[in-house]
C-alpha cells in the first residue's frame, strides 16, 4: 500500500515545526500554498498554530479556504493546534469573523493572555496520557457544540482539546515538544481514512 501524504497548511505560523515532526515519523507531507498543492493524494491536513487571522485571509486570497472547507467536511483526517483550532470553530466568542467552521465549538482567542501569558503543563490527553503541553497566546474552547465532540484535555477547567469524527484541535503546540504522540495519532487517523 502506498504512504499517505499529509498537507501542512504553509501560509504562515510554525509550519516547519510540523513537517520536522512528520519526518521524525517517516510520513510523506507536502506543503499546501495554493490550490494546487492541495490535489486528491492528500490524506489528512495540519492546520499549524500561528496567526489565525492572517492565514483565514491567505486562505481566502489564494482559493483554497473553499477546497479545504470541502474535503474536511467530506471527513478527511485534520488537525488544528493553536490558531488551527481558531481556523477549525464554528463560533469565536471574541471575533466575528471565522475560517473553515467545520468544528462545533465555541472559540475564545488569546484566552490564556498575550506572548507573557504563554506556559507549559504536563496534563493529561485522552488515550496519549501526560503530555507536555505548550500553551502561547493560546485559545481555549468555551463551549462545546455538538453532544458528539469528545473532550481530550482541559486545563484549569477549560477544554484545550476535542476530537470530533476526523478533526483533532488543540489549543496547545504539540510540534514545538519532543513528543511525537500527537503526531503519530494524526497519522493514524490519516492511515485509517
Amino acid at each position: 500500500m502506498a504512504k499517505k501524504t499529509i498537507g501542512v497548511l504553509a501560509l504562515q505560523g510554525a509550519f516547519q515545526e510540523h513537517e520536522q515532526m512528520l519526518a521524525r515519523l517517516g510520513a510523506d507531507y507536502r506543503e499546501i500554498r495554493q490550490t494546487a498543492d492541495f490535489t486528491a493524494d492528500i490524506a489528512g491536513l495540519i492546520l499549524p498554530g500561528g496567526e489565525s487571522t492572517t492565514q483565514r485571509k491567505l486562505m481566502y486570497s489564494t482559493g483554497l479556504l473553499a477546497p479545504l472547507q470541502q474535503r474536511i467536511r467530506e471527513d478527511m483526517p485534520v488537525m488544528g493546534t493553536c490558531a488551527g483550532l481558531i481556523l477549525l470553530a464554528q463560533e469565536l466568542s471574541n471575533d466575528e469573523e471565522t475560517g473553515l467552521s467545520t468544528l462545533p465549538v465555541r472559540v475564545k482567542r488569546n484566552a490564556y493572555g498575550r506572548q507573557l501569558g504563554s506556559f507549559a503543563a504536563d496534563i493529561s490527553l485522552a488515550g496519549i496520557g501526560k503530555f507536555p503541553m505548550r500553551f502561547i497566546r493560546a485559545p481555549y474552547i468555551e463551549k462545546i457544540l455538538q453532544p458528539d465532540v469528545e473532550v481530550l484535555a482541559t486545563y484549569q477547567g477549560q477544554i484545550t482539546a476535542v476530537r470530533y469524527h476526523k478533526q483533532l484541535a488543540m489549543s496547545f503546540h504539540p510540534e514545538l515538544t519532543q513528543d511525537l504522540r500527537v503526531h503519530r495519532l494524526f497519522l493514524q487517523m490519516a492511515a485509517s481514512a
